[in-house]
């Protein structure tokens, strides 16, 4: 399973709607300082996600919760985005190059065969991405902001 932690924007009849922050792998290690790529990753802005996800438990806004998905659903979507369309692209210009023999016939072949690989992942993808499987389930809920404030006044 793979677990990010996300934030609640709003909860409205079982569906939480979610914030979730992109973070780097990057900057961990001991060569961040000289590393070209943690540079990079510094320059870029930080970007997010949103996303829904069913909760029967009533949620706040601001409340932390963590999301998992199964790694399995998770590299199946993958090759079919990617795969997908290098296939067809590969494919297409193969088949055109041997019938034809000549580049700009290789060309056009990849490039519809790519464009197809493309429209059929797509197609798959909104499939796939109605089945529970594929969905992100919520594994964990951090006490709401206004619990740990109240938790703060007593403690005073």
């Amino acid at each position: 399973m793979i677990k990010e932690w996300a934030t609640v924007i709003s909860w409205r009849q079982g569906v939480a709607q979610l914030r979730c922050e992109q973070h780097s792998g990057c900057g961990n290690c001991h060569s961040r300082s000289s590393c070209g790529t943690s540079i990079l990753n510094q320059m870029a802005p930080e970007s997010t996600q949103r996303l829904n996800v069913i909760s029967k438990q009533p949620l706040v806004p601001g409340q932390r919760v963590e999301v998992g998905i199964s790694e399995s659903s998770l590299i199946r979507s993958a090759l079919l985005v990617y795969m997908l369309p290098l296939v067809g692209l590969i494919g297409c210009a193969a088949l055109m190059q041997g019938w034809f023999n000549t580049d700009l016939a290789a060309a056009f072949g990849g490039l519809v065969g790519g464009t197809g690989g493309f429209m059929l992942a797509r197609f798959y993808a909104q499939k796939l991405g109605d089945k529970r499987q594929y969905q992100p389930v919520i594994l964990q809920i951090a006490l709401p902001p206004s619990a740990l404030y109240q938790e703060h006044e007593k403690a005073k």
